[in-house]
């Protein structure tokens, strides 16, 4: 996040800063994954044309856009409400950040015009998701004994990286899933560790939420 020290002359600048150093890191985790050797292999890359590995990188950018949109609205996220104003602008601006970025690379209008419809696009479907995935995060958990507020906390916290996760292996497998639970982990993972790091960084570099969140995500993996 840009500090409120880096200079900025209205929360406006600074918002718009911290959207662009967001987006910027979310198309560096996504290519970090798409570059990772395991992943590779089991999306079966080798049999693949550069048009379907564009088409998974771009799902894998944009399903790190949506996830820190989903965070900067999260109703557990621990922050000051007089935060959520900015959070909530920030939100807005992550997705327009990233398709500026692609502007200034020389990307036509004409490609940045779908960049906005499928990072909207995705968002609706993955946020309307997270009703599924919680419900049925409960389901199970309720199967094997009485669900406590550690318990609700948990679903709460894991659902937004669930519902992305499981979205973005949909698409990236376009929908021919069986067979590929190790592709799904290894999004899982590294969205896992994305959703963790920005989420402490938001609450102020919080170590308890990190260690929390660390342990919650390693029981449900």
């Amino acid at each position: 996040m840009v500090s409120d020290e880096a200079g900025f002359e209205s929360p406006v600048q600074l918002a718009g800063a911290s959207a662009a150093a967001l987006a910027e890191e979310s198309a560096h985790q996504a290519f970090k994954l798409f570059q990772n050797k395991e992943y590779r292999r089991s999306a079966r890359f080798e049999a693949l044309d550069m048009v379907e590995q564009d088409r998974i990188f771009n799902e894998l950018v944009v399903s790190h856009l949506v996830l820190i949109m989903l965070i900067l609205e999260a109703p557990d996220l621990r922050v000051a409400p007089e935060f959520r104003d900015h959070l909530a602008r920030l939100k807005e601006l992550v997705p327009k950040a990233y398709v500026d970025t692609l502007k200034s690379l020389g990307v036509e209008d004409e490609h940045l015009r779908m960049w906005e419809q499928l990072i909207s696009l995705r968002y609706e479907e993955y946020a309307k998701d997270r009703h599924d995935v919680r419900s049925a995060a409960m389901h199970l958990e309720a199967r094997e004994k009485r669900l406590d507020l550690d318990d609700l906390s948990r679903i709460q916290l894991l659902v937004p990286v669930q519902a992305v996760a499981i979205g973005c292996h949909h698409h990236v497998c376009r929908g021919e899933t069986d067979g590929r639970d190790e592709l799904f982990k290894l999004a899982l993972n590294a969205l896992a560790r994305f959703y963790t790091d920005v989420r402490i960084r938001l609450e102020g570099g919080k170590i308890t939420f990190g260690m929390k969140a660390r342990r919650f995500l390693r029981r449900a993996l």
